[in-house]
């Protein structure tokens, strides 16, 4: 009998060997300077050695007011893309199509320039409120990074439109209390997002894919829900996506929805919901899919198309060889309830996971200084 999880996949012009995403996980593991350097090329060579079909490379910002962390990447000009090409070459070595992704913080920025749809103070902070050359700008950083990202030869691009970021700040009626053409109604709220995807897809053409990292519901009161998320889901199928990446929560939910959800692919009926709305359109399902048994489940069951592993592969790297037999020995967990790695990035320090073997984690220490 065929195994769906190892059953090849088309993406638009890529052939992904397997239905396995590695998803773009936030590990402060960039350089001070925002440039690749030995720590990511290393975490990132050894996800594609896995197995996995696709792998996911974080949070690359598309202009400096759009960083979270100093430990953040840039792809804001030219002199990135050397590093990047090197990442992109470790990924694709081992078989994984390489995928970077584009984003930019808005009001969860941490710099004193931070931009946004409105004046909603967060973390203590109100950011600027962002002017019509502001918005134009930040859609021409988008198209830019695009560019940069195919030069450095990665197989295709996502928009982070996750957490609560800068496209999904216009999106919600919580943060965007505009009363120009980019506020109001469902409509107005959509039109920056759409904008940014469709010029990062004019800026690299129909060979490379475009997907989006698609907040299904923002799990906080007066957040955007799947009632306003999947019109918007038929828009960017109908705009060209060639994926939409499915999670829910963001900063300002309760810490189940981003770290501490003890519930086994508690995101994937968001993703049955997306998947249902755009049928021709890939989806990913996500949320501590943790056992083989439950990925399978998800694609035969039709929920989604491919299956999207954040933590639990970063818990165990070897997931993928373990799901499909080629390593025998037992699939190390997940800790639900476990923040270790969300405690070492709000101290801006590179994660590691409290559920490697000791070994690992010393030299892993020892390497980044504590």
């Amino acid at each position: 009998m065929t195994d769906p999880l190892f059953t090849p996949f088309r993406l638009g012009p890529l052939d992904l060997r397997n239905r396995i995403v590695c998803l773009p996980m936030y590990l402060a593991y960039p350089d001070p300077d925002h440039e690749v350097g030995d720590l990511v090329l290393d975490y990132y060579s050894e996800l594609a050695g896995s197995r996995a079909g696709m792998v996911v490379v974080e949070n690359c910002t598309v202009e400096p007011r759009g960083l979270t962390n100093p430990r953040t990447l840039l792809i804001s000009d030219d002199h990135f893309v050397p590093g990047l090409a090197r990442l992109a070459r470790a990924i694709k070595a081992s078989g994984a199509a390489a995928v970077l992704q584009l984003h930019h913080a808005g009001r969860h920025a941490k710099r004193d320039d931070r931009i946004a749809p409105s004046a909603v103070k967060t973390w203590g902070h109100t950011p600027k409120v962002m002017d019509q050359a502001d918005i134009d700008g930040v859609v021409a950083a988008f198209a830019a990074g695009a560019r940069r990202a195919k030069a450095a030869g990665f197989d295709a691009v996502e928009l982070h439109g996750g957490m609560g970021y800068l496209l999904t700040q216009f999106l919600s009626a919580r943060t965007n209390l505009r009363d120009d053409g980019y506020g109001g109604d469902l409509a107005g709220r959509m039109r920056f997002p759409l904008e940014a995807f469709a010029a990062v897809r004019d800026a690299v053409g129909d060979e490379l894919p475009v997907g989006y990292r698609f907040l299904a519901d923002e799990c906080v009161e007066g957040g955007v829900t799947l009632d306003e998320t999947v019109p918007f889901a038929v828009e960017l199928a109908g705009a060209g996506a060639a994926y939409l990446s499915v999670m829910v929560g963001c900063y300002d939910s309760p810490p189940q929805y981003v770290v501490d959800d003890r519930r086994e692919a508690f995101m994937a009926p968001f993703a049955a919901a997306v998947k249902e709305a755009v049928p021709a359109t890939p989806v990913i399902a996500a949320g501590r899919i943790q056992r083989p048994e439950t990925a399978r489940r998800i694609l035969d069951d039709g929920v989604a198309d491919l299956v999207g592993l954040g933590r639990v592969a970063f818990a165990d790297p070897l997931w993928p060889r373990k799901a499909s037999g080629e390593i025998t020995e037992p699939i190390t967990a997940c800790a639900p309830g476990c923040s270790l790695c969300m405690k070492r990035i709000m101290e801006q320090k590179p994660a590691y996971c409290a559920r490697w073997p000791k070994e690992r984690r010393e030299r892993f220490l020892e390497r980044v200084g504590g």
